[in-house]
């Protein structure tokens, strides 16, 4: 019975992260954290008053984002202040702290968990294109901080000889880009450079062309492709973030980036932090990450030719095999973040 009472105290635990998150989704989306940042210790009324919400609502929503730690509650004069710790992981849209884009993420799962519960009892995949909208956009907002606060400044950088050409003006393809935050980046960040993103899904390209628009850049061009027959040849540099673990045929994908790339080019592979056995990913990252994979990254492999399903915690020794199926033959890790490996693959 001790045991049945640990598991179930851990369960219920779980039941208020999951209630916490989405309570969190509810403020993002009525910018109550923003809305709150840097105002101090504030009554409900005055709560109601910035947010514009029914007080009573309000009211027991701060009740539950309180108990979890995402407002602080002063229960001496029964005032709510967003802490500048709070507004850092709750708002304040593009930080690299935000948590935002991950919490939307999470919740267009449980949106879909009908289908994700149809695939899973099916063992049949589940393309990309059937999962819900805000499964695209929580994508790009969780990763679009990390990209902006690493890929420049650290990443490229520590890939032998890539930055000096990306500067000097180079040829970029990156793969799988989907909302094309990565490659506007680097076509603000290099403007001798020219950069092609590609990505099978027509929606998420559409999006990344807008983007490209708003942000007026010219250097960079946005096609549907897929990653084992898009166009061109004689790249300088290719990347791909968080997306070749997705691909029904990595060792194809991969080949065919081999191809395409000049002989003294550079592959960048970017994906998730993983050891290279279940028993290393026993921990809170691991634990996200193989959720995701069961309800993202595994079916769209398999909704794919071939559908090897390598999955988001694949590990580093699995991607070298795979690399190397494909042809490449050196493989080193170049970088890494608390979430991410970054390979450095060359020929």
């Amino acid at each position: 019975m001790n045991k049945v009472e640990e598991l179930a105290g851990k369960v219920i635990g779980d039941v208020a992260g999951a209630m916490s998150l989405f309570m969190a989704f509810l403020g993002d989306k009525a910018g109550v954290f923003d809305k709150l940042d840097g105002q101090g210790r504030v009554s409900l009324e005055k709560a109601a008053e910035l947010t514009g919400l029914n007080p009573k609502y309000l009211h027991q929503w701060l009740g539950s984002v309180c108990a979890a730690g995402y407002i602080t509650f002063h229960a001496q004069d029964e005032t709510f202040e967003v802490t500048p710790e709070q507004a850092l992981i709750m708002g304040r849209e593009g930080q690299p702290a935000c948590m935002q884009g991950f919490i939307e993420l999470v919740v267009a799962q449980y949106a879909a968990h009908e289908k994700a519960a149809e695939t899973f009892k099916s063992g049949e995949g589940r393309g990309w294109d059937q999962h819900l909208p805000c499964c695209f956009s929580g994508i790009d907002r969780f990763f679009r901080p990390g990209y902006e606060a690493n890929l420049v400044a650290e990443w490229i950088p520590a890939l032998q000889g890539v930055e000096q050409k990306l500067k000097d003006g180079a040829s970029i393809v990156d793969i799988g880009c989907g909302h094309g935050s990565s490659s506007i980046l680097m076509a603000k960040s290099y403007p001798n450079s020219t950069v092609y993103g590609i990505d099978f899904h027509e929606p998420s390209i559409e999006v990344a062309r807008q983007k490209a628009k708003d942000a007026g850049v010219d250097n960079v061009r946005f096609d549907v492709a897929r990653a084992q027959d898009y166009a061109g040849e004689g790249y300088d540099f290719a990347c791909i973030f968080d997306a070749l673990h997705d691909m029904g045929d990595p060792v194809g994908a991969a080949s065919h980036i081999r191809k395409t790339l000049k002989d003294d080019g550079t592959l960048m592979l970017v994906e998730p932090m993983a050891g290279d056995s279940m028993a290393e990913n026993m921990h809170p990252l691991g634990q996200i990450f193989y959720a995701g994979s069961t309800l993202m990254c595994t079916p769209a492999s398999l909704a794919q030719e071939v559908g090897l399903g390598l999955g988001a915690q694949a590990g580093q020794a699995r991607l070298t095999e795979v690399l190397g199926e494909a042809g490449f033959g050196n493989v080193k890790r170049s970088a890494e973040t608390a979430t991410n490996m970054v390979l450095e693959v060359t020929a």
